[in-house]
């Protein structure tokens, strides 16, 4: 006679947590505008160095600052021909910031900056942040208490594991707007510094796990 095969089930087991952000990361667009193109750079490249250098004063608050590449655009006149009205100069400035406290003053002297303007902050974790790790095992421990529900109802027990499949992990921001350009006009008094609080992240974790269960009593 054939042993009896080992009953199975499979549950779904799911995390949703709420943290807090590690990282603040800001867009500081510089632009410069000339007839003249190497008048243009140079502008761009003054203005740049600036940027870097009220940046660089927060010192260790700031963890990164990288640059993309420059874009100069000519600007050509109406009618025929390739008249050239002015050069119109780009460059971005991506800003990780680890102190929030810092963060509304900042935020508020790179906006005061000359032909500056500023996106965010979006709040985010790190790729390796440990939040991940604690997700995906409170989802796996969700998914096993799933499963000894399941056993409990059918008066017996789970026995061992037989496949874990993870679904994946994810994050969003809670309630939080997309980026807004914040830019001000050069002015002899000093801006209001911005009061910008952290938004929670929600990060989610899933998992499917089939365990094994003793033989139930007949139904």
């Amino acid at each position: 006679m054939a042993e009896r095969a080992e009953p199975l089930v499979r549950v779904r087991g799911e995390v949703t947590l709420d943290v807090e952000p590690e990282i603040a990361r800001l867009v500081v667009t510089i632009r410069a505008q000339d007839r003249n193109r190497r008048r243009t750079l140079d502008r761009l490249a003054e203005r740049q160095r600036a940027c870097r250098a009220l940046i660089d004063r927060y010192g260790e608050a700031v963890e990164d600052v990288g640059a993309s590449a420059v874009v100069i655009t000519p600007e050509l006149r109406g009618g025929r021909g390739e008249r050239i009205r002015a050069y119109h100069g780009a460059v971005r400035l991506r800003v990780s910031v680890r102190d929030f406290t810092v963060l509304g003053e900042l935020v508020t002297e790179l906006g005061d900056a000359e032909m500056a303007a500023v996106e965010g902050p979006s709040w985010e974790l790190r790729p390796g942040t440990e939040v991940y790790g604690r997700a995906a095992e409170q989802a796996m421990h969700a998914a096993l208490t799933k499963a000894r529900t399941y056993a409990h109802a059918l008066g017996t027990e789970v026995t061992g594991l037989v496949e874990v499949a993870d679904i994946g992990l994810s994050h969003n921001a809670v309630g939080y707007p997309p980026p807004v350009p914040v830019a001000y006009a050069a002015a002899e008094a000093a801006p209001p510094v911005l009061d910008l609080e952290p938004h929670p992240i929600q990060v989610h974790a899933a998992v499917e796990a089939t365990f094994t269960l003793a033989p139930p009593p007949r139904l």
